[in-house]
């Protein structure tokens, strides 16, 4: 691609039909059961569905969730595909994330969701968590190879599900819009910085105007302008000029307040700065950006779900880059907020960027309610690995609510504690504070920082999603790369937001 503009990555997705009919052409039949039993209606012949009873006892499949038994006869394949009893919508995901790298062979498949008492979901609803499985699992970022085989990418292009009720599609349309969002986060987040630069990723956030949000992007003048000192400090040792990007959907157009600000750390390469981090993995540090995509994500799926809440995100875009020029240790800078700041490691930089962010929603918007997304510390990683995100707030049902939609969606948040002791860590003796404390409890500091930007009465949580941002391992939710950890949480908040 030519430098300087986005392409498609794993934009391409699956089309979904529904039908109450049995009928079927496709290239694989998935039969879905919570146990040993085939329940297969007409979807199949009774000679097939005898040969996959016979395969089910064979292959001592007692139908647990995301487990298998399929048989194939020359012609159709078929398989019987686990939910689980009394399954909720998290398990069926991940059914359909696994069952994707079963059938991404062939070019269609059907699913056939039969009547099970031991399914508390309705047929939409089992539908829409399969698909939202297919759709997360069958990401793909292929857009920078020339020389793989054809062979080797998935052929899937169509799934049918058939049920012996009607099956309502509303569920479905949140679910794809949701998936829509997740993989446009994880496309930003698999761009090398090259071409990802400050100015190149508001440009492409600009372009969700189509969608109805207000895209406004302030550019390094108007930062001037507007004081925010502790951001543009972590972006002048790059030639890359920062951008912050400002994005209103508002679908109750009859409140002019918003039920929620959403700010994210956009550092689209994070070198450490004078700082500098280690050689091995630095390469990693394009994903620094992860919290900002999560938090321009959250609002496309707003937009594209209709939802009826007024939300504001505002994400800082900066590379932070050694130089003649850039931020020394020692410095000292002057917030938004008016409050000074000593630059104790420009490696802290992220925390800096957030800060002046923060104020800005608060100033620009009154708003009292805030939740902030980044990949902060490598502290809250070491402390939680890649299981957990690290969740700091000032309230605790903003807390509660934020950990139950974690439970919900799979994307695992942990609370851990902010107060006066750990906040005095961050004083610092020649300026009002310092950009990072001593090196034990680093995420909880980090928070702490965070927190100084905060205005009396204003509600406020802190994700930092460092360590969960990436996978490299792949799972059935999260093939290898980035994740798009937080777009799910958020939507499930902002899904419930009255």
């Amino acid at each position: 691609p030519a430098k300087g503009k986005l392409s498609a990555g794993g934009e391409k997705m699956t089309e979904f039909t529904f039908s109450t009919g049995a009928k079927s052409a496709a290239g694989v039949k998935v039969i879905l059961t919570s146990g040993s039993g085939i329940n297969a209606g007409k979807f199949i012949s009774e000679e097939e569905a005898a040969a996959l009873r016979a395969a089910v006892r064979k292959q001592k499949f007692d139908g647990k969730a995301g487990t298998f038994a399929e048989i194939f006869n020359g012609k159709i394949r078929i398989v019987a595909a686990g939910t689980g009893a009394r399954p909720n919508a998290l398990d069926l995901q991940i059914l359909g994330g696994k069952l994707y790298k079963k059938i991404s062979g062939e070019e269609t498949a059907a699913v056939f969701i039969p009547a099970d008492k031991k399914n508390p979901l309705s047929a939409g609803e089992t539908a829409a968590g399969i698909a939202l499985g297919i759709e997360l699992g069958g990401y793909r970022f292929d857009k920078y190879f020339t020389k793989k085989p054809a062979d080797s990418y998935p052929k899937l292009e169509k799934v049918e599900f058939l049920s012996e009720t009607q099956i309502d599609d509303k569920e479905f349309a949140a679910n794809r819009a949701l998936a829509n969002a997740v993989r446009y986060a994880r496309d930003l987040c698999n761009e090398p910085a090259n071409n990802l630069t400050p100015e190149i990723y508001a440009a492409d956030i600009k372009r969700l105007d189509y969608l109805g949000i207000d895209v406004t992007v302030l550019d390094e003048a108007k930062l001037h302008d507007l004081g925010m000192d502790m951001l543009l400090s972590v972006a002048q040792g790059s030639v890359n000029s920062p951008r912050v990007a400002v994005l209103q959907w508002k679908g109750r157009k009859d409140a002019k307040e918003f039920d929620l600000g959403l700010v994210g750390k956009g550092v689209t390469f994070d070198s450490g700065g004078i700082s500098l981090k280690p050689a091995a993995n630095m390469g990693d540090m394009k994903g620094d950006m992860t919290g900002s995509a999560v938090v321009v994500a959250a609002i496309k799926a707003a937009a594209l779900q209709k939802l009826p809440v007024n939300v504001v995100g505002v994400v800082g875009l900066v590379e932070n880059m050694p130089s003649g020029s850039a931020t020394r240790p020692g410095d000292i800078v002057r917030s938004m907020s008016g409050q000074t700041v000593e630059i104790v490691n420009t490696d802290a930089e992220g925390r800096l960027v957030l800060g002046d962010c923060l104020w800005y929603i608060q100033e620009k918007f009154g708003v009292k309610k805030i939740i902030d997304v980044a990949t902060l510390t490598g502290s809250t990683m070491m402390t939680f690995g890649f299981e957990y995100a690290g969740l700091f707030a000032n309230d605790d049902k903003l807390a509660a609510e934020l950990t139950a939609c974690g439970e919900t969606s799979g994307e695992k948040l942990w609370r851990l504690p902010i107060n006066a002791e750990y906040d005095k860590l961050m004083d610092s003796d020649i300026a009002d504070m310092k950009n990072t404390g001593p090196r034990l409890a680093g995420g909880i500091t980090a928070a702490c920082f965070l927190q100084r930007f905060i205005k009396e009465g204003v509600k406020w949580a802190h994700l930092d999603i460092a360590g969960v941002d990436k996978d490299d391992k792949g799972h059935p939710l999260t093939p290898k790369g980035a994740t798009g950890f937080g777009v799910r949480v958020l939507n499930c908040l902002l899904r419930k937001t009255k």
